[in-house]
């Protein structure tokens, strides 16, 4: 049996399923699979938050259509969450906490008794706290219980016609600010739009741009940092410097995930 039919059949005994889908290749196999066990008893659900970027919404909605899976959008924000804002190293499990809570609320409205992530083998690997909170919401991750790694989905989603089968991996863009600095909606704002400009003057998919207090500092793949001329550096410093960075750097270092947020000892 392949990889894929594991999948698929981890759904069929389930009536009912709802999943949490990010803009990600991860979940839209997770609703891929379902949809192709379920049909309309599969619902997509995306949380349409402050720290989602309007790239990942888009990216969410273009998996539903290109799948045919109904899709719902929970519209709510985390920023009034004071657990969150204070933005420590629990910051994700409160988010994720919040989140799940919304699901269950959900799934109750539509009768759905599973409600399962895009959470995989690789992720297990890494400090993610937001994992834990989704398991004590009773969240499920079938790719965990099937033993999926991520190369093996981008595989699928590649074989399957998911336009996001190269996507990079992402985060929300709170993950952009140091762990004892506040979240707040102008540093969102702020980050998203250093984030589409850089992609948008070098053509990059895999950026990200780091709030520093107001200092904002870009991070790319250590290859490609020489695509930064002066003509763009001084683009970027004149634009960001009106949206309110105080200064504009390359992180010479490259990028690496959660760079910012170091595990207390």
């Amino acid at each position: 049996m392949n990889k894929l039919n594991q999948l698929v059949d981890w759904f069929t005994d389930k009536n009912k399923v709802m999943i949490a889908l990010s803009g990600g290749v991860d979940s839209a196999v997770v609703a891929y699979a379902a949809f192709q066990a379920l049909g309309n008893s599969a619902i997509a659900v995306t949380a349409d938050y402050k720290t989602l970027s309007k790239e990942e919404l888009f990216s969410a909605k273009q998996v539903c259509s290109e799948i045919g899976i109904k899709q719902i959008f929970l519209d709510y924000s985390e920023l009034e969450n004071e657990e969150f804002v204070k933005n420590d190293s629990n910051r994700c499990f409160h988010c994720r906490m919040e989140l799940g809570q919304h699901l269950i609320e959900l799934a109750r409205k539509h009768d759905v008794r599973v409600i399962v992530d895009g959470t995989n083998l690789d992720d297990l690997g890494d400090y993610r706290p937001g994992i834990q909170a989704l398991r004590e919401n009773g969240i499920k991750s079938p790719l965990v219980e099937t033993k999926f790694l991520k190369s093996q989905i981008r595989d699928i989603a590649k074989s399957v016609g998911l336009s996001v089968f190269d996507r990079p991996s992402n985060s929300c863009l709170a993950s952009r600010i140091p762990w004892g600095q506040r979240v707040t909606a102008e540093k969102l704002t702020r980050i998203e739009f250093g984030e589409t400009l850089v992609k948008q003057l070098t053509n990059l998919k895999q950026v990200r741009v780091r709030d520093y207090d107001g200092s904002a500092k870009i991070e790319v793949d250590k290859k490609m940092i020489s695509v930064f001329d002066d003509d763009i550096m001084n683009q970027l410093n004149q634009k960001l410097k009106i949206i309110g960075f105080t200064s504009v750097e390359i992180d010479k270092e490259g990028y690496k995930p959660g760079k910012i947020n170091v595990i207390p000892n």
